[in-house]
């Protein structure tokens, strides 16, 4: 990684302390149905005391800010879990802060543990920097308050255990923080499987009808044609069984592809090329065997000559079909017009991600001197390591 790369890193991470973290965060039916009344109860050991001193204009006007600062402290999830204006939630958060502080220094009998209920929002609510900021520097006040015995308000053991409680719900809502992103993650990554799955069956059900489907249609015609010219009556029975036996074929194949059960032969391919190109009435001129190809390679090789020996039926017109295997390559040359560009989709789109999950690349054009030629290669794995 380069200097620029780590210092741009650097900042990110800086600036994830500050940065609105909560904004995509799940509504969660804790915080929406029970937390008031769990909030509420939370609250009774500051509003029980306000409530019995409310004997005189002074007491009730402490039992309205108590009450307030209570309301803030049930409310926040709707603020601050939510996707609100950044600054909104941060006004809110000193805000009620600043009503704490109040209820602390101007109720009677006022201590330190009052602020627990803000430091604990702050903790829980907004990002790692402005928690840091906001319950550090009351923590800090507090401590210097007490240190300068202004008002009876605790002592620094009081001021310990508050810091100890805030640290324990910082890092709570760090950890709850956490494991929401992991359950997103989570959610994202089912969607990125069944879209993979979903590209899967459809790549795989391309190369399998469309071979299957356009042998079924030359061999088709052909019989059809021996039929209109009553030649050949025994050829037109072998064509028809031959139809009929792909067609079973290609139902057994699709099925056992939405199974994820089939797999490609690299040698069947080269048999079920010479029928169908013999079906066509093409010269072909094809490998016998297929041992000089590097075994892991054979079946990726057997999905590209299947399309490609597809295209020429399909798009082609050629007269002469030749293929040569090597250890790590694989061309299929023609002498016909080449496939029209709307023609070059999916299936060659979807043997390019074939070999690329295996380090292999294709490449389809125009032959020089006319016709196409698809060639597959996969690089040897000391060129990938180097």
């Amino acid at each position: 990684m380069t200097r620029e790369n780590v210092v741009a890193a650097r900042r990110t991470d800086w600036g994830d302390w500050w940065r609105d973290e909560l904004d995509d965060q799940p509504r969660d039916r804790f915080f929406n149905y029970r937390w008031p009344l769990m909030a509420v109860v939370f609250l009774l050991p500051i509003l029980v005391p306000a409530a019995r001193q409310a004997t005189s204009p002074a007491g009730v006007a402490d039992l309205l800010l108590t009450i307030l600062y209570g309301a803030c402290y049930v409310v926040f999830p709707f603020l601050l879990f939510r996707k609100r204006p950044f600054g909104v939630r941060v006004a809110f958060a000193v805000g009620t802060l600043a009503l704490g502080w109040a209820v602390m220094l101007t109720v009677a009998d006022g201590t330190v543990y009052v602020l627990l209920y803000a430091l604990a929002m702050i903790a829980f609510g907004v990002p790692v920097g402005w928690a840091l900021v906001f319950d550090g520097v009351s923590i800090g006040a507090l401590a210097l308050l007490v240190q300068l015995h202004v008002g009876a308000h605790g002592s620094l053991g009081d001021v310990g255990a508050l810091l100890g409680t805030t640290a324990a719900m910082f890092f709570m809502g760090r950890l709850i923080r956490t494991v929401r992103s992991l359950r997103a993650a989570n959610d994202e990554i089912a969607t990125l499987a069944v879209n993979a799955e979903r590209e899967r069956l459809a790549r795989d059900l391309h190369d399998i009808l469309g071979h299957s489907l356009t042998t079924i249609t030359v061999k088709a015609g052909l019989a059809r044609r021996m039929l209109q010219s009553a030649h050949d009556p025994e050829r037109v029975v072998t064509e028809i069984h031959e139809v009929e036996g792909l067609a079973r074929s290609a139902l057994a194949d699709v099925r056992a592809t939405v199974s994820e059960y089939r797999e490609v032969s690299l040698s069947a391919e080269l048999v079920g090329a010479r029928a169908a190109l013999r079906a066509a009435e093409i010269d072909a001129d094809l490998p016998h065997a297929v041992d000089n190809v590097r075994p892991d390679l054979q079946q990726a090789f057997g999905y590209v000559l299947r399309e490609a020996v597809t295209n020429v039926l399909r798009h082609s017109r050629a007269k002469h079909v030749k293929v040569r295997f090597g250890k790590t390559w694989l061309d299929i040359e023609d002498d016909g017009v080449g496939a029209p560009v709307d023609a070059r989709g999916n299936g060659l789109r979807g043997l390019a991600e074939r070999l690329g999950q295996i380090g292999g690349t294709l490449r389809a054009e125009p032959r020089e001197g006319g016709g196409f030629v698809v060639r597959a290669e996969v690089r040897p794995a000391l060129e990938v390591a180097s």
